[in-house]
């Protein structure tokens, strides 16, 4: 393939025969999907060792080289989780990618909870690293509280977790993107779609096929692929209380600005005739730490020393950036007198056009659905080594503010506490998934995609595995590559692009352990055997130094799986 190198290419034998056999039972199922997962393992690091005697190492370097002439230009739309994933994957295969947004200095801001992984999102960001993407790295940067979720239960479900320095993860993010090779920045606001045949692609006669993008103040900007990660932006309300106004989300915590919604290109998509809907999602209010009685509080200490979520980190046996300035959150919960004052004042929230995230629940939703309950737990999260801001994870509810503070004294440690902003929900449009194939094209517009929240999920993680998807098939598009798609039996991230575009969403969709039917193969801590070296096939896995420790990996569970192998011999052979 002229222009760009071919890595390795093979057929994985497990998708040549289905795991999943009707008739079998429950352990025979297991067995069957034990066996897969051991023919996977030998099929990896067969293609590694192909890789490497092929010279794998001699063309790639640790980053990619800048955008080569004629190749495709990719432009991203938004510079959240999805955004800064898409152009990054983008860049890596070679194309020139542009990442557009409204301000450049809010790229990487986490809009919500300062916090990266849990379970089943744990497993896509470790899966996102295994694929050369920038958010394990960035964690590892800007982690101040490390745990690993459900460490008392097998493997296949637990769920590494770290609590970010806000200010620390978007600088870092911000520095990670000037300095990729391939990637520009604009900063500016895209009005709407330069698109060709909207008229015939409505009408259903041919797909149309989009152009490139233009700005507010009227500069067009061509391009081969376009990726829209426009988060809560598309025609964003935010709400506190009855009180409502256009909006994507808050930007500063202590002077309340909000960046404004992306409500121009809501209706570009509407020309399109794509099935458009609304959702809502909301964020607590943010503490002043100076005024929370830590003292009478239940400590929730990190782990020590924390696992990186970098396999590269890993590998290499460095600790975390931010090792020697670890913290504790922690946690308090709600009461009777709480929950008295939220149902007494339920009828002053917001009026929603759509519905909320079922497994991140406001308090009030909580509150009225498990009404046998006296409290709920609320953890409460430092957002910065050199912040004296407080997530207080729980307690998300758009009330009045005088009427949020009336709740928040109610807990104990919080009695004196200060809002320094308060809570909000924030509505805004998605399309149906359904109308994007699985490489998340759109199918009534050539070279569209569509990732994150735009695609009707909820969560930093989500965004962060679609928006790499996006990307990456959005360079490969144009050079006539195929698509790069995970499957469900690959990896989680397969399961979430799988179960959107196959079955839709009507409520924001978030990833769990249980959404994946091969969860016993698909461990947090092996994403790299997995698909690493289904990356480097594709082009999107770059780093030498990643591939190595891969093939090391893959190498030593070999040994060990032999040296099992003849104990095993031996033992039967003395039994019988």
């Amino acid at each position: 393939r002229a222009g760009r190198p071919l890595l390795l290419a093979f057929e994985p034998p497990w998708k040549q025969e289905p795991i999943d056999r009707p008739g079998r039972g429950r352990r025979q199922q297991q067995q069957v999907a034990m066996l897969a997962y051991n023919r996977r393992l030998l099929g990896l690091g067969l293609a590694l060792l192909t890789a490497h005697a092929g010279g794998l190492a001699a063309p790639v370097r640790s980053l990619v080289a800048p955008a080569r002439a004629g190749a495709p230009t990719v432009l991203v739309i938004g510079g959240g989780h999805a955004g800064t994933e898409a152009v990054a994957a983008a860049a890596r295969l070679g194309a020139r990618a542009l990442l557009v947004s409204q301000r450049l200095d809010t790229i990487g801001e986490m809009s919500c909870n300062p916090s990266i992984g849990g379970i089943g999102k744990g497993h896509l960001v470790r899966e996102v690293d295994a694929l050369d993407g920038l958010m394990g790295k960035l964690i590892d940067e800007a982690g101040i509280h490390f745990r690993m979720l459900n460490e008392r239960k097998g493997p296949a479900v637990r769920g590494p977790r770290a609590q970010a320095d806000r200010d620390i993860y978007r600088v870092a993010t911000q520095e990670a993107l000037r300095h990729y090779p391939g990637v520009e920045l604009v900063e500016g606001s895209v009005a709407e779609l330069i698109i060709d045949d909207a008229e015939a692609a409505v009408l259903g006669a041919r797909p149309a096929t989009v152009r490139g993008v233009r700005l507010e103040d009227g500069t067009e900007i061509f391009a081969d692929s376009v990726v829209i990660t426009t988060g809560t932006f598309l025609r964003g309300v935010v709400h506190v209380g009855q009180e409502s106004r256009p909006a994507g989300r808050y930007i500063k915590s202590e002077d309340r600005e909000v960046e404004p919604p992306a409500s121009k290109l809501a209706a570009s998509l509407g020309a399109l005739r794509l099935p458009l809907a609304r959702l809502k999602t909301g964020t607590p209010p943010r503490l002043d730490g100076r005024t929370i009685d830590w003292e009478h509080l239940e400590p929730q200490p990190s782990s020590r020393p924390p696992q990186p979520f970098s396999y590269v980190r890993a590998g290499l046996g460095l600790p975390v950036a931010q090792a020697d300035r670890l913290i504790d959150c922690y946690r308090t919960a709600t009461n009777v007198r709480t929950h008295q004052i939220v149902l007494a004042n339920a009828h002053l929230l917001p009026k929603y056009e759509g519905p909320g995230p079922r497994y991140c629940p406001s308090l009030t939703a909580k509150v009225t659905r498990f009404a046998g309950r006296d409290s709920h737990g609320i953890w409460l999260e430092p957002e910065g080594l050199n912040s004296h801001l407080v997530y207080p994870n729980g307690l998300s509810s758009a009330f009045p503010e005088e009427v949020q503070k009336l709740v928040i004294q109610s807990i104990a440690g919080l009695e004196k506490a200060d809002i320094i902003r308060p809570a909000y929900d924030v509505e805004y449009d998605f399309v149906d998934p359904r109308a994007v194939d699985h490489s998340l094209a759109v199918k009534a517009c050539k070279g569209l995609y569509l990732a994150g929240q735009v695609l009707g999920t909820t969560g930093y993680e989500e965004a962060a595995a679609l928006g790499l998807v996006a990307g990456a098939n959005a360079a490969l598009a144009p050079a006539g590559f195929e698509p790069f798609v995970v499957g469900r039996e690959e990896g989680y991230i397969g399961v979430l692009v799988d179960d959107l575009v196959s079955a839709g969403t009507s409520e924001p969709y978030r990833m769990f352990t249980s959404r994946a039917e091969y969860r016993l193969c698909l461990r947090q801590d092996n994403a790299d055997l997995r698909l690493t070296a289904r990356g480097a096939a594709a082009g999107l896995v770059v780093d030498e130094q990643r591939i190595e420790l891969a093939q090391r990996k893959v190498f030593c569970l070999k040994k060990k799986k032999g040296v099992l192998f003849f104990f095993s011999f031996f033992f039967f052979f003395f039994l019988f």
